[in-house]
């Protein structure tokens, strides 16, 4: 089944001007076998810190839509997307195409630029002469709510 719906943003610019620092637990939490609980809780960690490194570049959406699933970003996860970053071959991109926002792994062959989705119900799109086409901004972090 081919869909041509593309996935929608909704996109809101990030703040960096407060501080809240989380605990953090420094030995990491095990996914294999249980660890002992003890109090690594020393550290503190500000997600903002952590996840914005050009505040002034950085935007947060959410998406819209699942033709990214098998990446791991699915219908109303959160994106931080950084402007200022270098698009390259593989990376995942906030694109617009003939006026619409679409998010999708680029491709850079000899032929061209191609939008990839990572679900098989989305064809991948080749960028022609004939689209009005522009890279917005780089995929640096999902959020999945669970």
């Amino acid at each position: 089944m081919t869909h041509k719906k593309t996935i929608g943003l909704k996109i809101y610019p990030v703040s960096t001007e407060t501080e809240l620092d989380l605990q953090l637990i420094e030995g990491g939490v095990s996914a294999g076998f249980p660890s002992p609980a003890s109090d690594f809780l020393d550290q503190a960690i500000d997600l903002n810190k952590h996840l914005i490194k050009n505040p002034s570049t950085t935007f947060i959406a959410v998406t819209d839509g699942n033709s990214m699933k098998d990446a791991g970003i699915t219908d109303k996860d959160l994106l931080i997307i950084d402007k200022s970053l270098r698009p390259t071959n593989g990376k995942i991109a906030v694109c617009i195409i003939d006026g619409e926002f679409t998010l999708k792994r680029l491709k850079v062959t000899r032929e061209g630029i191609w939008l990839v989705p990572a679900n098989n119900e989305f064809k991948p799109t080749k960028i022609t002469e004939f689209n009005d086409f522009s890279i917005w901004g780089i995929v640096t972090y999902s959020i999945q709510k669970h």
